[in-house]
């Protein structure tokens, strides 16, 4: 007697769609760091670092209250619309790269979207509380309810898994507007031109990509826990 969602010998055979989301979130990352570091091998004509294209996209743009500060690690970017803060990583804050640019263009996309009040951006930020709890506590409540056969905790479980993903879902559309924002000011401010942007395009690409994988990883993880509460009920 295996029992429901075990395979032969005794395997979850559920466990395939965990390697699948994580085979598919590396190979994505792996092109990710590959675009970027091809890119910032490539300088840009405009001799311009990462940190004076924010400020030059952030003033073309009617926004003076962001300040651009460097931060430690390697595409670690991002904009804090608490503080009005634009972090940028070592590797673009002072680069003259296409890629440098690219990400710092991306990062003036999202403090844009906050200026402009852009409602997914304001969904997304209104989530994130929920979607650290679920991240967090998903797993623990599910697993409890699973091992003691406590259905309103496998419940529970996936519920807040659920909120999880659906913080990714609506990441997607934040990341690809923040791209599309950046490709245009880039463009619109003469910091590049036609055939640079094209560059820059690839790497802003290439990391939308990671959010899909893991969106796409997180729905197999949900597929798993639905299958796994299913062969519980069934027990």
């Amino acid at each position: 007697m295996y029992g429901y969602g075990l395979g032969y010998y005794g395997l979850d055979w559920t466990v395939l769609l965990l390697f699948a989301g994580m085979i598919l979130s590396l190979a994505v990352s792996a092109r990710m760091k590959s675009t970027f570091a091809k890119y910032s091998r490539i300088p840009s004509a405009s001799q311009m670092t990462g940190a004076q294209t924010a400020q030059r996209i952030l003033n073309a743009a009617g926004i003076y209250d962001v300040t651009i500060v460097p931060i430690r690690g390697q595409l670690t970017d991002h904009y804090d619309p608490g503080k009005k803060q634009l972090a940028l990583s070592e590797p673009v804050y002072a680069s003259r790269s296409l890629a440098a640019i690219g990400v710092a263009a991306h990062e003036c996309g999202h403090a844009i979207q906050h200026a402009r009040e852009y409602a997914p951006l304001n969904i997304r930020s209104a989530l994130v509380p929920v979607a650290n709890l679920g991240s967090s506590l998903s797993w623990p409540i599910f697993l409890a309810g699973f091992i003691f056969s406590i259905r309103p905790l496998l419940t529970l479980g996936i519920l807040l898994f659920t909120a999880a993903v659906l913080f990714q879902l609506v990441t997607l559309p934040v990341e690809f507007n923040a791209s599309s924002r950046a490709l245009q000011m880039l463009e619109s401010t003469g910091i590049m031109g036609s055939t640079e942007a094209g560059g820059a395009r690839k790497v802003l690409s290439a990391a939308a990509m990671t959010y899909v994988a893991a969106l796409a990883a997180s729905i197999l993880q949900l597929l798993r826990l639905l299958i796994l509460a299913g062969g519980r009920d069934r027990d």
